[in-house]
């Protein structure tokens, strides 16, 4: 599938660069390295909500960061940030409900088969009804209450990713089904599932591939450049793309050997990535909003005058636009004009 016929106004900048993804070879020994030493000091992905501290902050002090965004099965938006949670109508952007949560800090969202919407925060898990935007908290015995990441798989089972192990919850029954033990690399910064239904964690020492029916590790991808995983995305051909500290990957589970760098992203800070319907890839790092073509690396494009260009959490193909959550609030991209707009729903109060 191509990315289809479009046009750029002015207000892109238009970047194209022919071959920009090099390849290179782990080596055949890269899928069975130990572990490496631990780092003094890990360093989790920007989205991570903070550990809980008691303390009431100052307006301009305060972080209005974006940090997860969960389109749901009735249209509707969620819009995750470290001051709470509201829901809004993606195609007029009119704010439909803000709920109250026991901690605002929200990490991750995802939704269940029956449409509820599951949220982390740095004080556990929790579940939205749609319908009446009433909440119930959850008291499962995670490795750490601190949600780094949720998905719901193919069977309709939901992965929780903690900065301590990864666990498996039957959403329709509210209860645990197991936890991974030992999770190489310790934190689940990231997940995502490959074309066979297995499920990839990004850790703070690589990615790990896991066996969904019974939760055993499958194998491990170590001795990545940037090391620590923040982000991952799957391609309709089969891939799985990494976004680390130092640039974006493309990783083939059928061809392990071998992992392409996208170059003209080398060295940026890449915090999340999404795909679009025409399989244009988005990628926001800490330095701006990027509009890549993932078939030969080019970028296409850069997005301006968003609220912040430090760029946390997007959702593609909501009421027909590109949603993103920046570190100053919430922003958006026309995805027939590529205009960018700034939405109210959680932004700092201007100064007197």
């Amino acid at each position: 599938m191509g990315l289809g016929k479009f046009s750029l106004p002015r207000s892109l900048k238009l970047l194209l660069v022919l071959g920009a993804i090099d390849s290179f070879s782990l080596g055949g020994s890269a899928l069975a390295q130990p572990v490496s030493a631990p780092q003094p000091l890990p360093i989790y992905p920007p989205t991570a909500p903070p550990r809980p501290v008691p303390r009431v902050e100052p307006e301009n002090l305060r972080d209005y960061r974006v940090s997860a965004l969960q389109a749901d099965g009735n249209g509707h938006l969620w819009v995750g940030s470290w001051q709470g949670l509201a829901k809004i109508d993606p195609k007029t952007g009119r704010i439909l409900a803000r709920v109250s949560l026991p901690n605002p800090t929200i990490g991750a969202m995802a939704v269940d088969r029956a449409g509820g919407v599951w949220v982390g925060t740095a004080e556990g898990l929790l579940r939205i009804d749609p319908r009446r935007n009433t909440t119930t908290t959850h008291n499962f015995l995670l490795p750490s209450n601190r949600v780094l990441a949720l998905l719901t798989d193919q069977r309709g089972f939901l992965w929780v990713g903690t900065d301590r192990g990864l666990v498996l919850i039957n959403p329709n029954l509210g209860s645990k089904m197991t936890t991974v033990q030992n999770l190489p690399g310790v934190s689940a910064n990231a997940l995502t599932l490959d074309k066979e239904g297995h499920l990839w964690v990004g850790t703070l020492e690589g990615m790990v591939q896991i066996d969904t029916a019974n939760a055993y590790i499958l194998r491990r991808v170590t001795n990545l450049p940037g090391t620590i995983v923040q982000t991952l995305g799957s391609s309709f051909w089969g891939t799985i793309w990494i976004g680390t500290p130092t640039g974006l990957l493309e990783f083939n589970p059928q061809n392990p050997g071998n992992l392409r760098s996208v170059t003209p992203l080398r060295g940026r800070d890449i915090t999340t990535i999404r795909f679009d319907q025409v399989n244009s890839l988005w990628v926001g790092t800490r330095t701006g909003l990027i509009r890549l073509n993932p078939f030969n690396g080019a970028v296409v494009g850069e997005v301006p005058d968003l609220p912040s260009a430090q760029i946390y959490s997007l959702a593609t193909d909501a009421g027909g636009k590109l949603w993103v959550g920046t570190g100053e609030g919430l922003a958006w991209v026309s995805m027939s004009s590529f205009r960018s707009g700034i939405h109210q729903t959680f932004q700092r109060e201007p100064e007197q």
